[in-house]
């Protein structure tokens, strides 16, 4: 079928592949804070652990917002753990590391999904495509200050 939403079939393909790398990200941030939120130990546990869930439940709504933008497009979204492991830039942990350590890890894949989802701005604004750079804005101001508030309690 013909799509003709204004946007030329090669910029929503490069689009949809740069958000499906976001997605991947997204997913595998979403993974790893809610298995840091299962296992964090120590003093700070009431404290991370209730972060921790309020950032897995905002990463879980996300997900559903950029796959659908990817289908929007009229491509499909990657689903598969297999898929997310190939597109993510964010890797998976082994083993549970101590809170501090939680801690920069989450920081890091919160500034990785930021980074990654500035390179695929770039790919959205040439397309004229306000609709991502919209949701892209938004991916980056909660990633962008999630990434301040934990790098705070690092100080």
């Amino acid at each position: 079928m013909n799509i003709d939403i204004g946007i030329d079939g090669k910029q929503r393909e490069a689009i949809a592949k740069g958000l499906s790398r976001v997605l991947a990200d997204t997913y595998t941030l979403y993974l790893k804070t809610h298995n840091f939120h299962w296992n964090v130990t120590g003093p700070m546990f009431q404290a991370l652990h209730l972060m921790f869930e309020t950032q897995y439940n905002e990463l879980a709504l996300a997900v559903d917002l950029v796959a659908e933008r990817i289908r929007a497009l009229a491509y499909p979204a990657p689903g598969t753990y297999k898929q997310f492991a190939q597109l993510a830039a964010i890797k998976e942990d082994d083993g549970v590391p101590p809170a501090q350590d939680m801690i920069r890890k989450l920081l890091a894949g919160h500034e990785t999904v930021a980074r990654t989802a500035r390179e695929v701005f770039l790919a959205a604004e040439e397309a004229n495509d306000q609709p991502t750079c919209d949701l892209l804005t938004q991916r980056m101001q909660v990633h962008e200050k999630t990434a301040w508030m934990l790098r705070s309690l690092l100080e």
